[in-house]
């Protein structure tokens, strides 16, 4: 008879009678009643109270027993910590057994015991088994330290545990190496700043080896800890990824994911001119297709990383196509992911291809599908030039179907294909107006107003259609009424006797009878440009728009770099950071792609998107890429010196930040990709609407006498005189190789209280340099350069020039990711080039930040505990006072020290140059290398970067 009868009775006052089948000098009846227990205890019922019966029962060479008595230990021994003392002794026992199974059960249950008053208990126990002769229970010893390690920390630090592990990673058997590698791995995300993993050349050796034969579980932990090496070279990249290539053809799709995690990686490092880029290029996509065979839910899985895979390495699968065909049967989820990849790896080589299959998914029954279907007809069209004219005339067969949604998608992409090709394609629009009474959707109903408007001189009666919407102007949505407000503007312009009425009746609609304050601005704006300079109005409204980008939904490559080196994980499905969905990420580490030390362009060149369709145009047209495209907003970069008609207008030093120095006009970096001023989509510009907009706000109870909590802050006690401020040393921004022989390396210093960009320009080409010019794009702290960048000489072959640029911080804003990350273009006299750094914040630490004591406490009091973070500086070898007079050169202000029971406690302030005030309490404990940091900010965003700060100055 199966186990399934003790889970069929219901019997009452049981507890007794087990008490006493408990009890029995039989050991059947024992084993029996233990099983009733533990039926009980999985169906929900209370059977705590028979513990020092069931404990008894421990004292057995039965292994099954024995097994069911450490499963009841494990879930009771929480809730009756002093009876669960009484087992530390078979523990002992059971860990000195002739049989390692009952070592290694032992050992394991002991780490399932999360009880403070036992964990002491455990420590020899667990040396032993750390050491013990059979490989089963070392490997179970490994992972019961990371368990500890949960419990107490400290305990296992002292204990010496971490160099047993860190030994083990040598063992002889692999799953014991395995094992190792995951509870260090376990171990070393919660103190991301430890270097546990101290991986060198002969570590990973051990580690290569070990992975042909461990369990499948085993090769993904080894091969998870691979990804987080950098290799010194392209030779050592190369020798890993011939040993990692073979689990590519693994059976398991974790591991094989595992594997092309570290490939995608180690690649970074391979110069493209190597024969076996290619080649590892070519066996990286049988495993990749091979995946997209299983069961639905995996398909979805393979493909969100195939989806990150194809924008980072669209050679990989350019000939796969197909496989990415739609079948019937998909579920919804997976059919929208494959069209996602389709159309990414859309060239002119497949359109036709291609094509052929969206038309055929347009005609289906799910909306939501069909949809998508028509919306990648219109990206085809943007993405590959050659096939516009054959994708509008899809979309018009598929407009004369009418099908509401269909024709309403259409719609929308065809004002894109409108964007992306003009003048080529406006014969359709009559086709268009046609159905203008069907619309209802805002943003089918927002782009056919933007056709009508752009192109209403073609129309003859487009004053009437824009009429017919103005009828229910406070019942559209915002994005409708944006939309006819500048269309009715636009048409004004080209016909304005006729239309003189209609534009009055807009204006005062969008001014006086609407809340929408963005509604308000843009209509008083139209109103001020129209009734001062016509002639203006009519440059800035119907000037000529730049073409939009083909990929406007790409992934912003920092961050799909980090993503790629989280293949495999969560983090590849939901395409976010782990910070962004794992609760107490702070200090998660952020994973960056190694750099390429062979030949190869960037991998932040704006060019991504285009490398995805085959080759590159040779001098590509001026795009608006996407919000989330790196360098996204610097734009219209004229390869010419600006020329200037008339006299220069003064500069002051606010206006300076703003200058666009390459002659570009920065003004168009205030809108969006339909409209100067304000576009057609809505919304402010980004400038001080984003991150940092005001300074913080002091409480308004400052003056009230403030008692008790930080109050008895007593004298600063022998802080010393404040060192020379920390300025980070100079790293390489631009390789020569990227940037057709011109390397750029620097750095950021704050001296006397202006920021500068101290640049080294050297030139490795065999042509002379000259026009340099540079550029900002709007970044989170309002950077932007403060003058002109000075290379007065031109820059011969083989020369290098030092150069210090003044910055600003009246630029416009706008929050970025990280927060300190600053996109820069210089251009020279042969092109203009794109890189992006990150700078120290304390770059933006002001002179005057030193805060008034109560001020202090009254404003610690105000900020909300939601906003502290706290982080732990290590390796720190400094007293309070000198530590306190270190930062103190970096404008990091003591305000006040006390000591209590042996820790100095100093309270600090800082002051951001736009106003975000940040308050600290820095922990120093004498003999301990370990401070404790606590910031408070009304800012919370800011934290991680001067905690950041804090590490870089008090360690350099």
């Amino acid at each position: 008879m199966t186990d399934s009868k003790y889970f069929t009775t219901t019997k009452k006052g049981e507890i007794f009678e087990l008490k006493a089948e408990l009890n029995s000098d039989k050991k059947e009846k024992k084993k029996e009643a233990v099983k009733k227990v533990i039926a009980s205890m999985t169906v929900g019922k209370d059977v705590s109270a028979l513990f020092p019966d069931v404990v008894n029962c421990m004292q057995t060479d039965n292994l099954e027993l024995k097994k069911l008595v450490y499963l009841y230990l494990m879930n009771y021994a929480k809730s009756q910590p002093d009876m669960a003392i009484m087992a530390v002794n078979t523990f002992v026992k059971d860990c000195e057994d002739a049989n390692p199974l009952i070592r290694a059960l032992a050992v394991r249950t002991m780490g399932c015991i999360r009880v403070d008053k036992i964990t002491e208990y455990l420590c020899e126990p667990l040396r032993k088994c750390l050491k013990d002769e059979d490989p089963y229970v070392r490997k179970t010893a490994a992972v019961c330290v990371a368990k500890l390690h949960d419990i107490n920390a400290q305990l296992v630090e002292d204990q010496g545990f971490l160099d047993t592990l860190k030994d083990l990673i040598s063992d002889s058997n692999p799953m014991v190496v395995a094992n190792a590698v995951a509870a260090l791995s376990e171990i070393a995300e919660s103190h991301p700043n430890s270097n546990l993993l101290d991986l060198n050349p002969q570590s990973i050796n051990k580690l290569l080896t070990a992975l042909n034969e461990c369990t499948e579980w085993g090769q993904i932990f080894i091969l998870d800890c691979l990804a987080n090496y950098t290799p010194r070279d392209d030779r050592e990249s190369q020798s890993i990824c011939e040993r990692v290539t073979p689990r590519l053809s693994h059976a398991n799709s974790a591991v094989v994911l595992s594997a092309v995690k570290v490939l995608m990686k180690f690649m970074e490092m391979l110069p493209k001119d190597l024969d076996y880029y290619s080649t590892l290029l070519k066996k990286l996509a049988p495993p990749l297709v091979t995946l997209l065979s299983a069961e639905p839910e995996l398909q979805y899985v393979a493909l969100r990383n195939i989806n990150l895979i194809v924008q980072k390495r669209p050679e990989i699968l350019k000939h796969e196509m197909k496989v990415f065909f739609v079948k019937y049967n998909d579920p919804i989820y997976v059919k929208l992911e494959k069209l996602d990849i389709m159309i990414r790896l859309a060239s002119q080589a497949n359109i036709a291809q291609v094509l052929a299959e969206l038309k055929e998914y347009a005609t289906e029954v799910d909306v939501d599908f069909v949809r998508k279907a028509v919306r990648a007809i219109g990206r085809c069209a943007i993405k590959v030039e050659q096939s516009a004219e054959r994708c509008v005339s899809t979309l018009l067969d598929l407009i004369q179907t009418k099908v509401n949604y269909v024709v309403q998608e259409a719609i929308v992409v065809i004002k894109d294909i409108f964007r992306k090709y003009p003048n080529k394609y406006e014969s359709v629009i009559a086709t268009l107006c046609e159905n203008l009474d069907s619309l209802d959707e805002p943003e089918a109903r927002a782009a056919m107003i933007w056709i009508v408007g752009e192109y209403a001189e073609r129309i003859d009666n487009a004053d009437e259609l824009l009429e017919s919407f103005l009828e229910g102007f406070h019942d559209e949505s915002t994005q409708v009424q944006l939309q006819l407000l500048t269309a009715i503007v636009k048409l004004f312009l080209k016909k304005p006797t006729e239309t003189q009425e209609l534009v009055q009746q807009v204006l005062s609609l969008a001014t006086q009878d609407s809340d929408n304050p963005d509604l308000r601005d843009r209509g008083y704006i139209y109103w001020r440009l129209l009734s001062t300079d016509p002639v203006a109005a009519k440059e800035v409204v119907l000037a000529e728009k730049p073409l939009i980008s083909e990929e406007t939904d790409l992934i912003e490559p920092t961050l799909l770099e980090e993503l790629i080196c989280h293949i495999g994980t969560l983090a590849s499905v939901y395409h976010k950071p782990p910070s962004a969905f794992v609760e107490g990420s702070r200090g998660v580490m952020h994973k960056r792609l190694p750099a390429r030390t062979g030949s190869g362009e960037s991998t932040e060149s704006p060019d991504v998107g285009t490398a995805a369709g085959g080759s590159a145009p040779e001098a590509a047209p001026s795009i608006i890429p996407s919000q989330g495209d790196l360098l996204g907003d610097l734009l219209n970069l004229d390869m010419a010196p600006p020329t200037t008609s008339g006299p220069p207008p003064p500069t002051t030093g606010m206006q300076m930040g703003g200058m666009d120095l390459l002659g570009g006009g920065l003004d168009s970096l205030m809108g969006d990709e339909s409209e100067p001023l304000g576009g057609d989509i809505g919304g402010s510009p980004a400038m001080g609407a984003g991150f940092g907009a005001a300074p913080a706000v002091m409480p308004a109870s400052l003056n009230a006498p403030v008692g008790g909590g930080l109050g008895d802050l007593f004298d600063l006690g022998g802080v010393g005189m404040p060192m020379g401020a920390y300025i980070p040393p100079k790293i390489v921004w631009l390789p020569a190789m990227k940037a057709k022989g011109l390397e750029i390396s620097g750095t950021f210093a704050r001296r006397a209280g202006v920021i500068q960009m101290e640049l080294i320009l050297t030139n490795k080409a065999m042509s002379v340099m000259t026009d340099f010019a540079i550029q900002f794009n709007r970044n989170s702290f309002g950077l932007a350069p403060a003058g002109p960048l000075q290379v007065l000489t031109p820059l011969g072959p083989n020369q290098t020039i030092e150069v210090s640029l003044p910055l600003s911080t009246v630029g416009p804003v706008m929050k970025m990711d990280p927060l300190n990350n600053l996109q820069v273009a210089v251009k020279n006299n042969i092109d203009v080039f794109y890189f992006s750094c990150q700078y120290p914040i304390s770059m933006l630490f002001v002179e005057d930040g030193k805060m008034e004591r109560q001020v202090f406490l009254a404003t610690w009091k105000d900020i909300p505990n939601d906003n502290e973070s706290q982080f732990q500086i290590k390796d720190c070898h400094l007293n309070s006072d000198a530590a306190s007079s270190k930062l103190q050169g970096s404008n990091i202000f003591t305000i006040a020290k006390r000591t209590v029971e042996g820790q100095d406690m100093l309270y600090m302030s800082i002051k951001l140059s736009n106003g975000i005030w940040v308050l600290a309490e820095l922990r120093v404990q004498a003999g301990n290398p370990n401070y404790t940091i606590s910031l408070k900010c009304r800012a919370p965003e800011v934290s991680q970067c001067v905690f950041q700060c804090y590490e870089a100055v008090l360690k350099n």
